[in-house]
């Protein structure tokens, strides 16, 4: 699928990117965004930002995205459940 966005001409100048490489941040800040609150899983936000999954990890790195997508709670509370299993 292809999505165009219409962006002000100073919107590049401001950000001092190409269209090209904007793009390829849109797409990869969007991925991230999806991935943080759940919409997608690491391997379907790597395949939207068009890059392999450990470069998706680095990304998310980069936007102070924690890789892991439970809580702290959740973490625990699955660990408890197996400790009880």
């Amino acid at each position: 699928m292809r999505v165009e966005i219409d962006l002000p001409d100073a919107t590049f100048a401001g950000l001092d990117r190409e269209s090209a490489e904007l793009a390829s941040e849109l797409r990869a800040a969007a991925a991230a965004k999806w991935y943080e609150v759940g919409r997608v899983s690491q391997e379907v936000a790597s395949q939207i930002a068009g890059i392999s999954r450990s470069e998706f990890l680095t990304v998310l790195s980069r936007l102070r995205v924690s890789p892991m997508q439970e809580t702290a709670e959740e973490a625990l509370a699955s660990g408890q459940m197996l400790l009880e299993s």
